[in-house]
């Protein structure tokens, strides 16, 4: 099999991302661009971000997930602990997240430490979550194999007749995590490949430097 993409090629020309105009708290341009996705018909899910993670094979692995929150301190996803991508955490919590809207020639790229949130913030989430979905993260041992459909589905059977007419308690091995950020690129698509690249990186003080990268 064999495809030649050469000749994909699109001229982003849709804005600019200028250094004096960029507030001095990167995460005020985040909430800027995240509305702009939001609000544009042509984004599906705004929330959508990829999360990198290293793994005990030495392999980095990327998955996509939803950010659920974001506030000053970072971004909030939530995920089985257990998971491949749990473990990973567990062992170095160092991670990266990135977001890319198309239609707004838009990416993000962020590098933090990820840390679990406080277990009643997870207890609440999990709350306001479809009864299905509380379910299913009883039901699935994320990332374990298995041996066929069949066989998920009569687990998911198990908790419905366990949890039946009963409120369903958050399992323990689930929950919320932190992304707490120490670098953030912007990256606006420009004509030519010369793109806008502004990085705010986290001093000790805690306040955020600003640079440009070339393209």
């Amino acid at each position: 099999m064999e495809k030649d993409l050469s000749n994909y090629r699109k001229s982003y020309e849709r804005a600019a991302l200028i250094k004096r105009n960029s507030p001095e708290n990167p995460m005020e341009l985040f909430q800027t661009w995240f509305y702009d996705a939001d609000n544009d018909n042509n984004v599906d899910e705004a929330n959508v971000m990829h999360i990198a993670t290293n793994g005990s094979d030495g392999f980095p692995k990327n998955r996509v997930v939803l950010l659920k929150r974001f506030t000053w301190e970072g971004f909030i996803f939530y995920t089985n602990y257990e998971s491949e991508k749990g473990k990973a955490i567990a062992r170095n919590p160092k991670v990266a997240l990135t977001f890319f809207w198309h239609s707004l020639e838009r990416q993000i790229i962020v590098k933090g430490n990820a840390e679990k949130i406080a277990e009643n913030m997870s207890d609440g989430y999990f709350e306001s979550r479809p009864r299905g979905s509380q379910l299913g993260a009883w039901a699935s041992h994320q990332s374990e194999v298995i041996k066929s459909r069949k066989e998920m589905d009569e687990k998911l059977r198990f908790y419905e007749e366990k949890f039946k007419d009963k409120e369903i308690p958050r399992p323990e091995y689930w929950g919320g995590y932190m992304v707490k950020p120490i670098s953030i690129e912007f990256w606006q698509g420009r004509p030519n490949r010369m793109h806008d690249r502004i990085r705010y990186t986290l001093q000790e003080d805690y306040n955020w430097e600003l640079d440009r990268l070339q393209p």
